[in-house]
């Protein structure tokens, strides 16, 4: 009888078993205004990297791939290897949880529900988009400065006569 394989939700997956729920993270006392500073605290940090999320998606959008894109990439890019180091779950939820925020994925932000458990999938796009956009600018402007060192106009054949 060949063995059957157990298939696994995917590491973003919400249906996926979590690795902290055999020893859950209850607090001795709960300290609900260390939690509201936790949340308060997440909630900052997410606004200042969405700005950078929207910051780069406009640039990419304009054209312009300059020293303010990349460092907005850079805290974008940062909050993204910080997301999947953990396992794909904010490190603040544990912290909110150890102090007596209800178990969840979504315990340590003020946002709706609905919205904070999606973002993952609403931001995997925008992420691809600001990607695309930006490698765009950066190939656009490569080929205009070969056209500028090599002598020819932008669009003109190599060979092709450029008037003044």
């Amino acid at each position: 009888m060949p063995a059957t394989r157990i298939q696994r939700p995917p590491p973003w997956s919400p249906w996926r078993p979590r690795a902290d729920l055999a020893q859950p993270a209850v607090a001795v006392r709960p300290r609900p205004a260390v939690v509201a500073g936790i949340k308060t605290a997440h909630t900052l940090a997410w606004l200042s990297i969405e700005s950078c999320v929207l910051y780069a998606l406009y640039a990419g959008l304009r054209g312009r791939t300059d020293r303010r894109a990349g460092i907005a990439g850079g805290i974008v890019a940062g909050e993204v290897l910080v997301f999947a180091g953990n396992g794909f779950r904010c490190p603040l939820t544990k912290l909110a949880e150890r102090y007596g925020a209800r178990s969840g994925s979504v315990t340590d932000i003020y946002l709706p529900k609905w919205f904070a458990h999606n973002m993952p999938a609403i931001h995997t796009p925008l992420l691809v988009l600001m990607t695309y956009l930006h490698a765009r600018n950066l190939w656009r402007s490569r080929q205009a400065q070969r056209c500028l060192t090599s002598g020819t106009a932008a669009g003109a054949r190599v060979g092709e006569a450029v008037l003044p």
